[in-house]
């Protein structure tokens, strides 16, 4: 049987179209080298009681400690939160196992698909034109999330090349070897590899900042470098060039931890340089940044950064970095379990959290 035609559009519908979506391509005009293309993650079972589906009965309801808004579905679940000043949404959908079985047994089940907003969360942007057409495209999605993104840089990792046939992802490292364990405190990876650095490719920045890769530092991203390339490269989130340069996500965790951007979930607090271990951490969310202080030599800065996961199928709460001790992504147990409870090595050494 032959597909059913579908009707032309009027002229004037299709402008009306086009310039109600036009918040949809404005970071692509304004970063024309994001190109990276999207991909499919890969999908389990849903868990019972699973909300995706989810259409009738649904209300919006305000709560503090963050401010934000989250959508309910008939029977009171939660089906998406939204934060004031944030871009980051945290939407329910079918659940996913990550796992990274060459460095540790942890395991993450979840439902929660983190996407980036074309805009900051405000109170009321629910009824607004250019949520819900986001919404709209975004809320029974299937294309690859922050979390799917994140994954494509562990250990085995197979490697995507987009159309001009640059490595977009893939297995990455850390750093390159240092050649001089006298020099860089005797570390055995270098730092300072950032998102262009893993792409092999020269990036311009919004403000006209051009900069090289170097090409010992291909296929490799340290912490804030790999939150850059999710986030930024991958995302769209805009990215500065450097710390206090330009209005994008900054070079370094002490820069991202520092900043403005987004909304402070959990504040820096306590005397420098050290700080103080928060006291509690639960109001953390699968998406959003956390900091940690761990080397003497840093001063009074924040010296590492990853991306808060969730509970693992153990009810410990994970995040995902960049470490010299895997050479590169991972959940791993080398050098520190990647959990924030308890009092492991990352656990003490947590700071602060952010949601972009």
């Amino acid at each position: 049987m032959p597909p059913k035609k579908r009707p032309l559009l009027h002229t004037a519908t299709v402008l009306t179209l086009l310039a109600g979506s036009a918040y949809l391509t404005v970071e692509l005009r304004e970063d024309e080298q994001d190109k990276a293309p999207r991909a499919q993650a890969v999908t389990d079972t849903p868990l019972s009681g699973s909300a995706a589906g989810e259409q009738r009965g649904q209300t919006w309801e305000r709560l503090k400690n963050p401010d934000r808004t989250v959508l309910r579905g008939a029977g009171g679940q939660v089906l998406a939160t939204f934060t004031d000043r944030s871009r980051t949404a945290t939407l329910k959908g079918p659940s996913r196992t990550f796992s990274e079985s060459e460095n540790t047994a942890t395991t993450v089940v979840t439902e929660d698909w983190v996407r980036l907003m074309p805009e900051a969360w405000r109170a009321g942007a629910e009824k607004e034109r250019w949520f819900k057409e986001w919404f709209r495209r975004y809320h029974d999605s299937r294309e690859d999330d922050l979390f799917a993104i994140a994954f494509q840089y562990i250990t085995g990792a197979p490697a995507k090349k987009d159309e001009r046939g640059v490595v977009y992802a893939g297995d990455a490292k850390f750093g390159p070897v240092n050649p001089d364990l006298a020099k860089h405190r005797g570390t055995p990876l270098l730092e300072q590899s950032d998102f262009f650095d893993y792409l092999g490719i020269p990036y311009t920045f919004r403000d006209g900042t051009a900069r090289s890769p170097e090409a010992a530092r291909y296929r490799a991203v340290d912490c804030s470098g790999y939150m850059r390339l999710i986030f930024g490269y991958r995302a769209r989130y805009p990215l500065a060039p450097a710390d206090g340069k330009g209005n994008g996500l900054p070079r370094t965790a002490n820069g991202m931890g520092r900043s403005q951007l987004g909304a402070e979930i959990i504040p820096l607090s306590g005397p420098a340089p050290w700080y103080e271990r928060p006291q509690n951490i639960d109001v953390l969310q699968p998406g959003d940044l956390v900091f940690f202080k761990m080397d003497h030599h840093t001063g009074n800065r924040l010296d590492h950064v990853g991306l808060y996961l969730g509970p693992d199928t153990e009810g410990h709460k994970v995040f995902l970095s960049s470490r010299k001790e895997v050479n590169g992504p991972t959940i791993g147990d080398k050098g520190g379990v990647s959990r924030l409870d308890g009092n492991g090595f990352y656990a003490k050494l947590l700071r602060n959290a952010k949601r972009l």
